[in-house]
């Protein structure tokens, strides 16, 4: 298999795992180990950033009239030093805070994310964690009134759900998958959770991407890994706007059964897995 399709794999898999709730870490990280890929560039973390960077591409295309608007709200806040009762104003900075403990956490934990769970021995916590998140989405659906939107979130609220996208971190947790689970503890409705999870999915992701771009700068690029890096670049987006569209659609009808479901059973076979290896 020739390392543009691995990373066009790469690729299709950031993108709809990203936005899914079942890990997009854990599934960048096991997919290579199972299959056997040895590239260096693929398995780096410089290719991992390039294709978090397509899915904010897609979050920006598909939220583009949204984040716009949060901004300019935002910024009117700032000239003013006032809200107002602007629920923009409002709505923008409750995703500012909402970001900062994944932010803290990201930066603190940085050499210990990035490599602690690369290791191949460690497939069997990224298992455990895809049955916790399994768990904590389970726990959401069961207890989650469903009764309120975005406009009813407060401060708190948003340093819950910004506490739980911090866990995120950890490969298998799922970054949608938890956020959409702490908004559904917090009472609501399914694609309200999921549309803000979306949301302050983009500040965390841009300043993780700037953050972590230092690497791609200071270590140069070889000629060889620049069109895996723009195929899983370009796959990462377009596969990232559709699964924002796909879930968003779902949860308008339906609960996260499926993913749940999926979790639990990729939690068994990578145990599984791990017991035959």
């Amino acid at each position: 298999m020739t390392v543009v399709l691995e990373a066009a794999i790469l690729g299709l898999l950031q993108g709809l795992t990203e936005f899914l709730p079942i890990s997009s870490s854990a599934h960048l990280i096991v997919v290579p180990e199972i299959m056997g890929w040895q590239d260096q560039f693929i398995n780096s973390n410089a290719f991992d950033v390039m294709l978090h960077m397509g899915t904010l591409l897609a979050l920006v295309v598909y939220f583009w009239r949204d984040l716009w608007a949060l901004f300019i709200a935002w910024l009117a806040s700032i000239r003013e030093r006032a809200i107002h009762g602007d629920p923009n104003r409002r709505l923008a900075w409750l995703l500012v805070i909402a970001s900062v403990p994944g932010a803290l956490l990201g930066a603190a934990g940085e050499s210990f994310f990035d490599t602690f769970f690369r290791d191949p021995g460690r497939i069997a916590f990224i298992a455990g964690l895809l049955a916790v998140g399994a768990l904590l989405l389970g726990v959401g659906e069961i207890v989650g009134r469903r009764n309120r939107r975005m406009p009813d979130l407060g401060v708190r609220d948003a340093i819950g759900i910004g506490v739980a996208q911090a866990l995120a971190l950890f490969p298998g947790i799922s970054r949608s998958g938890i956020t959409i689970a702490a908004g559904l503890y917090l009472g609501l409705e399914r694609e309200a959770a999921a549309r803000f999870s979306f949301l302050m999915a983009t500040p965390i992701i841009a300043g993780a991407g700037i953050w972590k771009g230092r690497e791609i700068v200071g270590g140069g690029l070889a000629g060889a890994d620049i069109a895996p890096l723009i195929v899983g670049f370009v796959t990462a987006a377009v596969a990232g706007f559709a699964a924002i569209a796909f879930l968003l659609s779902f949860l308008r009808r339906r609960s996260t059964g499926l993913f749940i479901g999926y979790r639990l059973v990729a939690a068994l076979l990578l145990i599984a897995f791990v017991l035959t290896r």
